[in-house]
């Protein structure tokens, strides 16, 4: 009886043993998968993280592409226009999460360096010629670059009358640069004489008359 019960206990305690084997083998092969996507995904994660670093140091080298390209188009107008002295710089700063960006007119004089706001600096030209060479710049920098004329309505209103013909030979150069046209409206007749093509637009008993009045 007793070599009975000691044999019933014995296979009970085999029957248990393959019981917790299964089990065990059953948890090992749940710990190997889990392991196995964890590691996929840790693969997954430094791709993604590769790629943002990526695309940001992308994105930072097509902003200081841009920041370069405007610095260096509107610097050209200021000292085709005012001369040397004159050039143009943009700062860049994070404002919650987003870039900033700040504009500065710096004027170099006997070695010292003034650093204003353009409607801060010397006369409202400044900021004209300014605001003018930015629009240029975002037009042509920008992708896909759109096509068609430049059209100015009263383009350096503000530059004073010494500077009209530099401004007026910049934007010819500057069409030329780019192969754009350039249409005007202006009430300045010093515009109008280095143009290819001038007309006069006038109101006169409620209809739009419009004539030639230089050709070059």
């Amino acid at each position: 009886m007793k070599l009975q019960t000691l044999s019933h206990r014995i296979n009970q305690a085999r029957e248990e043993a393959l019981v917790r084997k299964a089990k065990h083998d059953e948890l090992q092969r749940l710990l190997t998968d889990v392991e196995e996507r964890l590691a996929a995904l840790s693969a997954k994660r430094d791709i993604f993280d590769k790629v943002r670093v990526l695309l940001q140091q992308s994105a930072e080298h097509a902003r200081a592409q841009a920041k370069a390209q405007m610095e260096t188009l509107v610097t050209n107008a200021l000292q085709y226009i005012f001369g040397p002295l004159f050039r143009f710089e943009i700062e860049l700063t994070e404002h919650g999460g987003k870039p900033v960006a700040e504009f500065y007119v710096i004027t170099d004089w006997e070695g010292t360096s003034v650093k204003t706001k353009p409607q801060e600096a010397r006369g409202g030209g400044i900021v004209d010629i300014t605001s003018l060479a930015l629009r240029i710049a975002l037009i042509e920098t920008f992708r896909p670059r759109p096509k068609g004329p430049l059209i100015l309505d009263e383009p350096g209103k503000h530059v004073s009358r010494e500077y009209v013909v530099p401004m007026l030979e910049f934007l010819k150069s500057t069409g030329e640069m780019f192969g754009r046209q350039i249409v005007l409206i202006t009430h300045d007749p010093h515009l109008t004489e280095g143009a290819d093509q001038a007309f006069e637009v006038q109101i006169k008993g409620g209809a739009t008359l419009v004539r030639p009045i230089s050709s070059a």
